[in-house]
């Protein structure tokens, strides 16, 4: 198996800090050399007082894409729910155009029940939403086929989640980079399944990049990861002190990796 180059994510999490405080770690974690920048797509925090400073995905990715010149961007992940399919398509094709073609479109299903409740959305069943964003990524490629201008590339879609029935097999028919959650031992079962689902619709596995959060150590834990497939391994740093210690460890271990 030939194993890709080593990329390394940071989700940038964009919760208890002013837009100052996250416009300084954008710009300091471009500077250290990371390859892909993410936040991620809610209307408030995950962790800490739920109530506290938060700010929203899409409005951001533009203004990183403004603010950044050669890091890669994208939400980790946008929620599928909470726009139009043809919309969201508009708007990555925008936001890719201004970061001059460097724009991931990270997609999910969504599981945060606060945001659909405060915003006006149907929360549903977890099946059901899945379905949605079944029907939903047709329409997303079939937008960006219809846009003038068009994408400046071919926009790479990034699926987040390891349902191996449902997700998978989305994965498998639409998604460039696959993004998913566990140790090298899960992560390698869960590859055979999406090889299978790849088989099925006469799809290269090998198209795929394979993506997973971090965090520890990367000499105890990079080395198995990435012989189970995984390529892009993504750091989070949430605010309002962004700590970069665990991005600058998992950076240098990528660059005696890729030599």
């Amino acid at each position: 198996m030939t194993l890709r180059p080593v990329r390394v994510g940071l989700q940038l999490q964009p919760e208890h800090a002013d837009y100052r405080s996250i416009r300084r770690a954008a710009a300091q974690a471009e500077e250290l050399g990371v390859d892909v920048l993410f936040n991620w797509d809610h209307f408030f925090p995950l962790s800490g007082n739920p109530e506290g400073l938060h700010f929203e995905c899409w409005t951001m990715l533009a203004a990183w894409a403004e603010q950044t010149t050669h890091v890669e961007i994208g939400a980790l992940v946008s929620c599928n729910s909470y726009r139009n399919p043809d919309l969201l398509a508009d708007m990555a094709r925008t936001v890719d155009h201004i970061s001059d073609g460097r724009l991931i479109l990270g997609i999910g299903s969504g599981w945060f029940e606060k945001d659909y409740q405060e915003y006006g959305y149907d929360f549903g069943t977890a099946g059901g939403r899945l379905d949605d964003l079944a029907g939903a990524l047709p329409r997303i490629e079939d937008r960006w086929a219809k846009l003038n201008p068009p994408p400046t590339r071919k926009i790479p879609v990034l699926i987040g989640g390891g349902g191996e029935k449902k997700t998978l097999r989305l994965v498998a028919k639409h998604a460039d980079i696959w993004h998913s959650f566990g140790d090298a031992a899960t992560i390698g079962r869960k590859m055979e399944i999406l090889r299978r689902h790849c088989a099925d619709v006469n799809r290269d596995p090998a198209d795929i990049e394979v993506s997973t959060a971090v965090r520890g150590n990367p000499y105890e834990v990079g080395p198995g990861l990435r012989e189970s497939g995984a390529s892009l391994f993504t750091v989070s740093a949430g605010g309002p002190g962004y700590d970069f210690s665990d991005l600058r460890a998992w950076l240098s271990w990528r660059d005696e990796v890729n030599g």
